[in-house]
């Protein structure tokens, strides 16, 4: 018999129900020490033992009764032989007496009240657990339905939190968005109010040249209306050359106080990096001073502090580098004779 064979046969091994060659066979592979099927044999031998207690008691035959008792006491009269007819019950044969040896009967009893004892102890400690366990269920489910409200309580709580922190973000979004505007308007006045300061310094400076103008022309106007009413000015017309035909001009002359004032009109545009040079020619030319035109073509300069004033014959303007010369270089634009 396989491994398989002889384990299929523990439950009837333990019942008592095998064929005496599987029986020897079966004991044979237990003495070889498979602990599977020990195992096996001592769990249905368990259950074999309480089979007899399921089955229904069946009161005995009065003359089976009689011969038991007559066979525990052998001082009683004898009795006849009864011969029984065996019949089919639910009562186990022979081989529960082989599993289980028969009780005497002044021990019976014990054992029933210790088995009905057990088993009410085992049925009494069952309900027991069971009803703590059914209180403990009971406990653990209230306290599971109150974490569950109190899981539902702090979930409505968070959702209310996140519609608070969705509004929120979204408040702070318009503020930084009128922030930006507000930002991008301001830097806009701000370049605007640095264009108007540069338009103002400008303006300033503009009218501070017209102011210095005004007042240079006031001067030349002071100086000249002074000339006019010295008695020995002198005036001196000036002529274009060839390269001015058109341009022309005059000269106040003091020689008692050593001023000249020079007015001239419609002399050419400089070139870049010149300048008209005033001359006054006795044996020589002698550098007088520079000026440059304004925006009508005009030339004016007020010359001070002459030298020998009285001793010039003449005076001329040419066109020299920037700065001047010591000696004219540049082309004659105005000559003038003095009487």
């Amino acid at each position: 018999m396989t491994h398989e064979e002889l384990e299929e046969a523990v439950p009837l091994y333990a019942a008592g129900a095998l064929e005496r060659p599987e029986r020897q066979a079966l004991e044979a592979h237990l003495l070889s020490g498979c602990a599977t099927c020990h195992a096996a044999l001592k769990d249905y031998q368990g259950v074999a033992a309480l089979l007899p207690f399921a089955l229904t008691p069946v009161p005995p035959p009065d003359r089976l009764r009689a011969a038991l008792l007559a066979a525990r006491n052998p001082f009683a009269p004898p009795t006849e032989e009864v011969k029984q007819t065996r019949k089919p019950s639910l009562e186990p044969g022979e081989w529960m007496n082989h599993l289980f040896p028969p009780l005497a009967p002044n021990r019976s009893w014990q054992f029933r009240l210790a088995f009905w004892v057990l088993l009410a102890s085992v049925v009494g400690g069952a309900a027991y657990l069971a009803w703590e366990t059914s209180i403990r269920s009971a406990g653990e489910a209230g306290r599971l339905t109150q974490l569950e409200e109190k899981l539902q309580q702090e979930a409505a709580q968070v959702a209310t939190l996140q519609r608070d922190i969705k509004a929120r973000d979204e408040g702070a979004k318009q503020l930084r968005d009128e922030l930006e505007l507000r930002r991008s308007d301001l830097t806009e006045l701000r370049d605007q109010i640095v264009q108007r300061e540069a338009e103002i310094n400008d303006l300033r400076t503009q009218l501070a040249q017209r102011e210095t103008s005004l007042q240079r022309a006031g001067t030349r106007q002071d100086d000249m209306t002074a000339l006019l009413k010295q008695p020995y000015a002198k005036v001196v017309t000036l002529a274009g050359t060839e390269g001015a035909k058109q341009a022309g001009g005059l000269v106040l002359l003091d020689p008692a106080g050593r001023k000249a004032w020079f007015y001239t009109f419609d002399l050419p545009e400089l070139p870049p990096g010149t300048v008209y040079q005033v001359w006054g020619i006795d044996e020589r030319p002698a550098s007088l001073g520079l000026f440059t035109l304004d925006s009508g073509r005009k030339g004016r300069l007020m010359i001070k502090e002459i030298r020998n004033l009285s001793r010039l014959k003449q005076v001329a303007i040419t066109v020299e580098p920037t700065g001047g010369r010591p000696q004219p270089t540049g082309s004659m634009y105005l000559i003038g004779q003095i009487s």
